[in-house]
């Protein structure tokens, strides 16, 4: 199991769909393909895109809707009981859930259709070599093409990373990224430093 720690987040709308049953609906895109976030981090642009067919192999078994991402606290739907649907189609994942009646479903439902809470959030983590990566001068640009595992979705009252540091993961991977570039623009001059100096 992956640690909590290695998993990546990412915000989205959710809203509730009206309905004559008075069930408690709600719906949203967890993902959208090949739509360009842009951030500004450390005077950078940095550019994440998820590109068309990055879930076909992901595992999307037994994955809860949560709130705010929190294990203490009861898990509103689940796909392993249907009352979660995950629905891969050509835009990204869209998100339908029906809330079983309890008041903690209710009052959050509640929220939803006020505009209190219209934010969701999926966790997950990604395999080697599930992102490539183009670092520019002043730009640099990731594409997430693999996704392993989604391990939940979650609705947030307050996102859980402020506008500056939403891809706070993706930051950690870009500066790893630079850092392997470095290592390897090092090594290269160092075995051109050797050959030369064979050559003499």
């Amino acid at each position: 199991m992956g640690k909590t720690n290695d998993r990546e987040r990412r915000i989205m709308e959710i809203r509730a769909v009206e309905n004559d049953e008075d069930r408690m609906l709600i719906q949203g895109y967890a993902l959208n393909y090949e739509s360009p976030a842009t951030h500004i981090y450390n005077n950078r642009k940095f550019t994440e895109i998820i590109k068309r067919g990055a879930l076909d192999e992901a595992d999307m078994t037994d994955v809860p809707l949560r709130y705010n991402h929190n294990d203490s606290v009861l898990i509103m739907a689940r796909t392993r009981n249907r009352s979660l649907q995950l629905i891969k189609n050509e835009a990204g994942l869209l998100i339908m859930a029906d809330l079983i009646d309890t008041q903690t479903n209710r009052d959050l439902h509640k929220c939803i259709l006020e505009g209190l809470i219209d934010k969701m959030s999926f966790s997950f983590t990604l395999p080697d070599g599930g992102d490539r990566w183009e670092i520019k001068k002043d730009e640099s640009i990731r594409e997430i093409t693999n996704i392993e595992k989604l391990w939940d979705v979650s609705i947030v009252d307050v996102p859980f990373y402020d506008s500056t540091s939403i891809y706070a993961r993706s930051f950690e991977s870009l500066d790893n990224e630079i850092r392997r570039l470095d290592s390897l623009r090092e090594l290269e001059l160092l075995k051109l430093k050797i050959k030369i100096k064979g050559e003499l």
